[in-house]
């Protein structure tokens, strides 16, 4: 659950269309990927990591693998690292942000792994190209205090046009809670007083998120 705090000023603007461009990869990269492809859906798809907690796994998330030595838990972990770098590069250099689920699959690359909640926010320019994703505020298991003067401040820093709300739930169930929907209107007033459009509100969990906006909540 979401908990908003109030700040002083705030407020809005009109969207153009909302979707996410195909990235192709790298050939240097895909070239190191492919090496590791099978090795990586294995661990995905047996659920010993999972998707979401492969990307985001550490030399000693490794650990528990079964299977992976010293070297080879060095190799992967180097891997998605350069994975990961390659898809933020990617992402500031061509990525369109212009429906629902391309914004809940990069948003549950980056948050669905995490074991607190945290509210992140995607800033968007005119164009919806991805200028920057942070993560402004961390909470408990169940509960994150957000302040909408911090993320005016971060949009005005970015100079951003748009942006896209996400917060995760570690508890595992996506559905918006009436302080998250409040929380979504009063970021929406805000922003829109400094012609900023929110676009969607998305929430993350395990293996699945939700769009506020898929569901006419926004």
């Amino acid at each position: 659950m979401l908990r908003c705090f109030p700040a002083g000023e705030v407020a809005g603007d009109r969207p153009e269309p909302y979707h996410v461009d195909a990235v192709a990869h790298r050939d240097d990269l895909g070239k190191v990927r492919r090496d590791h492809q099978d090795r990586s859906a294995t661990l995905g798809d047996r659920g010993q990591l999972g998707i979401a907690g492969l990307l985001h796994a550490t030399a000693d998330d490794l650990k528990r693998v079964k299977g992976l030595g010293p070297a080879k838990r060095a190799e992967l972990v180097a891997v998605l690292e350069l994975s990961r770098r390659a898809l933020a590069q990617q992402l500031k250099e061509r990525t369109i942000f212009a429906t629902p689920d391309a914004v809940k699959h990069y948003l549950q690359l980056h948050l669905a792994a995490k074991s607190h909640e945290v509210f992140a926010v995607l800033f968007l320019d005119v164009q919806n190209r991805l200028l920057a994703l942070e993560e402004l505020f961390r909470g408990t298991l169940t509960q994150t205090s957000v302040y909408p003067r911090e993320v005016v401040l971060r949009a005005l820093h970015h100079q951003a046009s748009a942006v896209v709300l996400a917060h995760n739930h570690p508890s595992g169930t996506v559905q918006p809670s009436r302080a998250d929907e409040m929380l979504t209107q009063t970021l929406k007033t805000t922003l829109a007083l400094i012609d900023v459009r929110v676009l969607d509100h998305v929430i993350v969990a395990p293996g699945e998120a939700l769009s506020m906006a898929e569901r006419g909540l926004m």
